[in-house]
């Protein structure tokens, strides 16, 4: 495939302003190699990259033809450079190795097009990293490099080579020279190899940390090449002994036995050296945890209070007595009876604490031990406050440990008048997790949150509703985002220690109706300390704050029940304004409020002025498949 440009990414013996010179070869490793294109050096967004560039090492410098991808920036990076609105190339390059200003090694990662070089000369341009925190760090390694030189159009390679024909060579400039010019250029070429040597050997000596000294202690170089000063050639592998060891693996069928056998018969005692020692991928430890996904949508989601003691107040105007009521002249008007509630939450402390000998910390230098050390608390920590919002800690209700759920509220377990629990069997023998969408969907009526919910569950049952089928075997749901429309919620998030919980299928909230409060200096905060006598380091990172949902009726929670139980739905008892009748029904058991007494099937009379609360419970082999109309409230009020 014919190259849409190419030219000079590098010319070899220029000068460059910070007194570097690139030598020939310095990238003769890297002929014939392809390197990405990109615009402007901008390696850090892939759109950047226009297409590739093929390296070709030539006497003078690092010539490359760059081959233009079909990506729209592309496209009309194309048109400004035949349109000869750019013209210029420049090179990324690490792993560089300078000797007296000289660079004499080094590895081109990418070619890039940029809208000017420095010219004439080159100009090398140290990469700079600038952190988070405001601080630069100069690599001296990386650097670009801009060749100053323009462009060549695959269309005028043919007119370079006839204009090459009529140019004149090294040899015609040579004799073109006078006798004493000649002798000029001869004694500065003498001068010059004089001042390469003398260095080489200095730096070869220093490399070597081999230097002598004089009686004065003086440093003196002396020659490395000396016979009893060259260091025992270690073996290497060329093409054609990786050839061999290839052609033997083969017929042995295991490449270790060819390489030992490769290593007998050249002598090799240590096999090791002829592998590379292993890299670490990253510059920490990989913390092996729970997936956090869900932690930020969980906190980010609540609304955040400056006052930590939350009261919320509530009253029913569901009920027959709240209701407005017809008038006829003549009779008394009745008064409306509802009751208010009030609910107050105060805060807890919920902390982490490490700790870290200062031996440990001056000894590991690979990394910041104490900023991973502090990272994970805070990891921690979140995780820990926001699964008390969802479920609870899970931790039992004796432990030390344990988050006060009277402090944090846990949505799962709330309140009833908060949250709407819906019972599914999904466990027995003829259900399947359709039964799931459906309770959810005829459920829906009793959520009162704002706007839509979202809805957090497990990977087990997001699996569950994937995999649900019609009658011919055909998937129903093919993407999750149609099984979020079909149970009308926003989005559906995996959680993962809803795994713990294993009768809690799923919870369905805005957490925008859900607050956490903290007053000031209760946010959180990360202290450390330093144990003089067991010479240690303490961190702690801790919050008070307190956490509940305040609005009503504003989380439905799905939970499993077992599966042989049966679904039964309670019957109201009924009120003609002073007697209660309690209806008889098969797995349902009536209760008085105000004591839990069982309350038998029949008449029950109000007392003037007096309420009577009914709550409704199954027996224990049964179940309602929701909390919804399972209270009743019946006044007297004569």
């Amino acid at each position: 495939m014919e190259a849409d440009f190419s030219g000079y990414a590098t010319k070899a013996g220029l000068k460059c302003s910070d007194g570097r010179t690139i030598m020939p070869g310095a990238f003769k490793h890297q002929d014939q190699m392809r390197v990405p294109l990109v615009w402007q050096h901008g390696h850090t967004d892939p759109e950047n990259v226009l297409g590739h560039a093929v390296l070709e090492n030539r006497d003078d410098g690092v010539y490359t033809y760059g081959y233009f991808n079909k990506s729209v920036k592309a496209v009309h990076t194309k048109g400004l450079l035949e349109h000869g609105d750019i013209n210029m190339l420049s090179i990324w390059a690490n792993e560089l190795v300078e000797r007296a200003g000289r660079v004499l090694h080094g590895a081109i990662r990418e070619v890039s097009l940029v809208l000017s070089g420095a010219n004439p000369g080159a100009l090398i341009e140290n990469v700079t990293i600038r952190h988070s925190d405001g601080d630069e760090i100069t690599l001296e390694d990386e650097v670009i490099i801009y060749t100053g030189l323009e462009l060549e159009h695959a269309a005028d390679d043919a007119e370079e080579a006839e204009d090459t024909e009529d140019a004149e060579t090294i040899q015609d400039v040579y004799d073109s020279m006078s006798d004493k010019q000649k002798e000029v250029l001869h004694y500065m070429l003498g001068q010059a190899l004089e001042v390469t040597e003398d260095s080489a050997q200095h730096d070869n000596v220093k490399d070597d940390d081999s230097t002598d000294t004089d009686q004065e202690g003086n440093e003196m170089t002396r020659n490395v090449f000396e016979k009893e000063d060259v260091k025992p050639e270690r073996p290497t592998l060329s093409h054609s002994d990786i050839e061999g060891i290839v052609a033997d693996a083969t017929k042995m069928g295991s490449l270790k036995d060819a390489v030992e056998a490769y290593a007998i018969s050249h002598g090799i005692n240590d096999i090791d050296i002829l592998f590379p020692e292993a890299q670490a991928l990253g510059n920490t430890p990989e913390f092996f945890a729970r997936r956090t996904e869900w932690v930020n949508k969980v906190l980010a989601g609540t609304r955040k209070s400056p006052f930590s003691r939350i009261k919320t107040l509530s009253a029913d105007i569901t009920v027959e007595e709240a209701r407005a009521k017809g008038y006829i002249k003549g009779n008394l008007k009745k008064e409306e009876f509802f009751g208010v509630a009030k609910r107050v939450t105060i805060p807890t402390t919920i902390y982490k604490k490490q700790k870290l000998d200062r031996d440990d910390m001056i000894d590991i230098t690979d990394f910041d031990v104490v900023a991973w050390l502090k990272a994970e608390m805070r990891l921690m920590l979140d995780e820990e406050l926001a699964r008390a919002v969802l479920i609870g800690d899970g931790r039992d209700i004796a432990s030390d440990d344990k988050i006060n759920e009277q402090n944090i509220r846990p949505i799962a377990t709330d309140h009833e008048l908060y949250t709407t629990v819906v019972n599914v069997n999904i466990d027995d023998a003829n259900s399947s997790v359709a039964e799931l969408v459906d309770a959810i969907v005829m459920n829906r009526q009793y959520y009162r949150g704002t706007g839509l919910p979202t809805m957090y569950t497990t990977e087990t049952y997001i699996a569950k509703f994937l995999t649900i089928k019609d009658t011919i075997g055909r998937r129903i749901y093919k993407t999750l985002d149609e099984v979020a429309t079909e149970l009308r919620v926003s989005e559906i998030v995996p959680v993962e220690v809803m795994e713990e919980e294993p009768d809690v299928v799923a919870i369905m909230v805005n957490m925008t109706d859900y607050v956490l409060g903290a007053d000031k200096g209760g946010n959180v905060a990360m202290f450390d300390d330093f144990d003089i006598d067991y010479n240690q380091y303490k961190y702690l990172i801790e919050t008070r704050c307190s956490g509940a949902l305040t609005k009503l009726k504003s989380a439905m929670v799905i939970k499993k029940v077992g599966a042989t139980l049966i679904s039964v739905t309670p019957n109201a008892p009924t009120f003609n304004g002073t007697t209660v009748t309690i209806p008889t029904q098969t797995g349902v058991v009536y209760q008085d409020a105000s004591d839990d007494s069982v309350l038998t099937a029949g008449a029950k009379a109000v007392p003037d002025g007096e309420t009577l609360v009914v709550n409704a419970v199954p027996a224990p082999t049964h179940y309602f498949p929701s909390s919804e109309g399972d209270t009743w409230t019946f006044t007297n009020p004569a």
